[in-house]
């Protein structure tokens, strides 16, 4: 960053405000009106007002979206432009990204809590990473000549799938969509976006950038509204050939269902149980940093450590730098740059906050701190206290549920083995994390972790060109790097014989 644009981030840090705009669905280019003119609200979950109302799309509007895509598609505008001229739009959204990051955070910030600082320091440079990552990807989509016995000169192509439809959710939205669209549109498809029914404003904010670096009409559609109608269209119309999706474990097996009497290609991040397995050897004096992954952006990340195992050792001692760490960070408008933890996105995930931090007391789970909303000077705004359970058993639900909220549950454990059980006794496997000062042993537990990602010593690490994606139910595929990209391409033999 230059100094000049430094000091405009500064500025922008402490009093950013954009203008709003009633929300119309993106279609062919243009956004427009629902055809039935419904609208739904969008609610800000710093003040539970109503920001602004978004067109609430019905199944007409959905299919109008999915047949102007396919036609997109059909038409080749976008699969056939060369690789250099789509090169060019990928690397000019990943531009438009940073010229217009300050407004993209803001509306995080609004509409689900994500706070302004993070989304500046974090999500806009990756989004912008990633584009331009894809941009150099596009003109390396290529086949391959096979030798055989006789006189064919046979050859390999990659090929676009069609229509993509992603379907993604409310926490850090802005990253779990375009890690879908970059893949997708460096390979040719064409996409229609159904984003979370909260989060429709920066999905909103994305089309408008992605027209303006120069998309063809057609290639890139929203919907908006309720998701019901449109995810389950999406996930069974024949015009659809690959759904990618985030959200959990039920949303995930309806998809596969509706999907199924078309055999669509899919993509599935399904949510996590991600585990930190602190040993008595770890360098302790990292581990509140290490836990305040589990918090971070509001404890709704599906990556963050919300469950934690300790050796039995250092048990208490961890417990009181978590409990310090957790009670030191301060709680309010994600606006504020001083600010550590925003408003958790909705009413809805506030009422599972409730529910989860009663159900961990019932169950006889140590509460060390937090376990209550956070009551604000206007004593609005759905905030919530970071919460720590310790002397968790895995059997509880806290342990099994993923809260997908400002909760980190704490486990003891004796041995490595007993760690290493307690840690695959979960029905997830996205992301795990191993702390400790011995190399053989940290390496003896990345080895036997059921889990798509495992970091060591640290946690949280990603990078655009390093796949991201878990084992077990939550979910299958990639995100990221060219292991992702193979997602949204479909490979041709071609045989040829000239005599």
């Amino acid at each position: 960053m230059t100094s000049a644009s430094s000091k405009k981030f500064r500025q922008a840090q402490s009093r950013p405000s954009f203008p709003l705009k009633t929300g119309q669905l993106f279609i062919n280019n243009e956004f427009c009106d629902a055809t039935e003119g419904r609208k739904t609200d969008v609610i800000d979950p710093a003040t539970e007002n109503v920001l602004v109302q978004v067109a609430e799309a019905n199944e007409q509007d959905t299919k109008n979206a999915i047949t102007v895509a396919r036609q997109a598609f059909e038409q080749g505008h976008w699969q056939q432009m060369s690789g250099y001229e789509r090169s060019k739009i990928l690397w000019r959204i990943g531009d438009l990204i940073l010229e217009n990051g300050e407004e993209l955070a803001f509306l995080q910030a609004k509409e689900m809590g994500r706070l302004y600082t993070s989304s500046m320091e974090i999500d806009i440079p990756f989004l912008s990473s990633l584009y331009h990552y894809y941009a150099g990807l596009v003109t390396n989509i290529e086949g391959s000549v096979k030798q055989v016995v006789n006189d064919a000169h046979v050859y390999t192509r990659q090929e676009p799938l069609g229509v993509v439809a992603a379907i993604t959710p409310f926490n850090i939205p802005l990253i779990l969509a375009a890690c879908k669209f970059a893949p997708a549109l460096t390979a040719g498809n064409t996409i229609v976006h159904k984003p979370a029914s909260s989060t429709p404003l920066s999905a909103l904010k994305m089309a408008e950038i992605i027209r303006d670096a120069g998309t063809p009409p057609g290639v890139f559609n929203v919907v908006t509204g309720p998701s019901s109608v449109a995810s389950r269209l999406l996930s069974s119309h024949p015009d659809i050939e690959k759904v990618a999706i985030t959200g959990s474990i039920s949303s995930g097996v309806r998809i596969i269902k509706s999907s199924a009497n078309t055999v669509k290609h899919l993509t599935m991040e399904l949510g996590g149980k991600c585990v930190n397995i602190v040993f008595a050897d770890a360098d302790l004096e990292m581990v509140g940093d290490i836990a305040y992954h589990s918090m971070f952006s509001k404890g709704e990340i599906c990556s963050g450590g919300s469950r934690m195992l300790v050796e039995r050792s250092v048990y208490e001692d961890v417990i009181e730098r978590i409990k310090q760490k957790m009670e030191s960070l301060k709680i309010g408008n994600p606006l504020d740059p001083e600010v550590k933890v925003g408003p958790v996105a909705s009413k809805t995930e506030y009422a599972n906050f409730i529910h989860y931090t009663n159900v961990g007391c019932a169950d006889g789970a140590r509460l060390v701190t937090g376990g209550k909303p956070f009551n604000t000077r206007t004593g609005k705004g759905y905030y919530v206290e970071p919460t720590i359970f310790a002397d968790v058993q895995q059997s509880m639900t806290i342990a099994q549920e993923e809260t997908l909220g400002a909760i980190l549950v704490i486990i003891p454990f004796n041995t490595f083995e007993e760690a290493i059980d307690i840690a695959n006794a979960s029905q997830y496997g996205l992301a795990a994390a191993v702390h400790s000062s011995d190399f053989g042993k940290a390496q003896k537990a990345t080895a036997q972790l059921e889990a798509g990602v495992v970091w060591v010593n640290t946690y949280g690490q990603f990078d655009v060109s390093i796949p991201f994606g878990g084992y077990k139910m939550s979910g299958y595929g990639k995100a990221f790097g060219r292991e992702s990209l193979q997602h949204y391409l479909q490979s041709k033999t071609v045989w040829l014989n000239w005599k």
